[in-house]
């Protein structure tokens, strides 16, 4: 009896030992094949050419504009000016003076979109848990509200762009080079006269299209006179404090809001616990099979150099939210065509990054999805659903995946988890210089936050 017993515990040894080879050997298996695909799709050669570099190691972001370098003295100052509510001074109405900034449409806990399917600053109250509980004041008519009429791209990972917004239209240079006949038919495009690159661009003109204020006055009252002269001392003085020294600073600190702390990342620089067996197994699909590489290619899984392609998704006023200020005519909804007002542009949108989307809760420009398994799906169906676009213009990329459901579910928690940095709240200050409450200073969003 002892004789068995004894032998019964070798064997079940045994089977432990060779059970842990084999869960060895299956994380080998997945590691390699997926260094491999690495290597091969990446556009430098070698998987390296994937990983973000550190939030601080300023010289080692890309697209920077040489107007604007990035400086620790103009991220603090872009910090604090992104969550500041005091800046919010050409409101339409008195209720809503310094009630809303930059942030009211970019949360950090999601992924610094809006929460809801359409970003509102001046013309909302309320915040809920997480930006979903904001509506129209009622004191505002649909049309006086500052809203967004495609979905709020996230500002996470933007130093991998050179040319801002779905339609790329901001920035003077890459994608934009040819287009300077028509910088002239908007006021706001203008900036693209300025020789600037897609961030700082864009900046100016969202400061001022958010109704925002910026200049020495509102620097003296709000107390960031010191942190502009720190941060431009080779401007002169009279120039210093206005949207476009604002405008520069945000994009610098744009710069540093890096998903480098995500599974993949953290796989790629030679963690290889960081990502689960089924999120490698996704990443397979996403480099392999499913070809989503084949247009997401850069470090932030974005296109780079843009990209823009019609993919027949329905636009924000097509969907069942109660939207504002967009339309039918809404050239907006003609992507990089409303831009460039060429045929062949239209109904084309930007190719975006993939970090941190599990808890946006919207997706595509118009909102048309609630989840990113919706959207694995949408892609692997390859059939469109918006009737007003043509379909010589959807991209020859756009085409049944067939994934079957085990590739989906990999696929799906890949991008959930695989690409999901867990802390972007390192990322936004605990207070601003006026004390103001943020991302809103309403009265409903205060108690909604408890923010005194």
């Amino acid at each position: 009896m002892k004789k068995l017993f004894t032998a019964a515990l070798f064997l079940l040894a045994l089977a432990y030992i060779i059970s842990c080879e084999n869960d060895n050997a299956t994380d080998i298996n997945l590691d390699t094949p997926l260094e491999e695909v690495l290597n091969q799709k990446s556009v430098t050669g070698s998987l390296t050419g994937y990983i973000m570099p550190e939030s601080t190691e300023y010289a080692k972001l890309p697209n920077q504009d040489p107007k604007n370098p990035v400086t620790a003295e103009k991220v603090e100052l872009g910090r604090l000016l992104f969550f500041e509510t005091g800046l919010g001074l050409e409101n339409k109405y008195p209720a809503s003076k310094s009630a809303y900034s930059c942030s009211s449409c970019h949360i950090p806990s999601k992924g610094f979109t809006a929460g809801r399917f359409q970003g509102i600053a001046d013309g909302a109250i309320g915040f809920g848990k997480a930006g979903e509980g904001r509506s129209k004041n009622p004191l505002y008519f649909g049309d006086e509200v500052d809203a967004q009429g495609a979905r709020p791209l996230p500002v996470i990972n933007t130093t991998f762009i050179s040319n801002a917004l779905w339609a790329g239209s901001f920035g003077s240079f890459n994608v934009n080079e040819d287009t300077k006949s028509v910088w002239h038919q908007d006021t706001l495009i203008e900036v693209n006269f300025q020789d600037l690159m897609g961030l700082e661009a864009n900046n100016q003109r969202a400061l001022a299209v958010h109704r925002q204020v910026i200049n020495k006055t509102v620097t003296d009252a709000l107390g960031y006179t010191e942190m502009f002269d720190k941060a431009f001392p080779e401007i002169p003085v009279q120039e210093r404090y206005n949207r476009r020294t604002g405008a520069f600073a945000i994009a610098a600190y744009f710069r540093t809001i890096l998903t480098n702390k995500a599974p993949f990342q953290r796989w790629l620089k030679g963690e290889k616990e960081a990502m689960t067996d089924q999120q490698k197994q996704g990443a397979l699909v996403f480099f392999g099979k499913a070809g989503c590489v084949n247009c997401h290619n850069s470090p932030s899984l974005n296109a780079f150099p843009h990209r823009f392609f019609a993919l027949g998704v329905n636009n924000m006023f097509q969907s069942k939210y109660s939207v504002f200020r967009t339309g039918p005519t809404d050239r907006r909804n003609l992507g990089r065509g409303g831009f460039t007002y060429k045929e062949e542009d239209m109904h084309k949108f930007k190719v975006p990054q993939l970090y941190n989307l599990k808890d946006v809760g919207f997706y595509f420009h118009g909102a048309s999805k609630t989840s990113l398994r919706e959207v694995v799906e949408y892609f692997n169906a390859g059939i469109t659903e918006n009737l007003d676009v043509p379909a010589g213009q959807i991209s020859n990329l756009f085409k049944p995946l067939n994934l079957n459901k085990q590739e989906v579910d990999n696929l799906v928690e890949f991008l959930e988890n695989g690409l999901f940095d867990p802390n972007l709240e390192r990322f936004a200050p605990t207070k601003t210089k006026s004390g103001f409450c943020f991302p809103n200073n309403d009265t409903q969003s205060k108690l909604d936050m408890g923010c005194n």
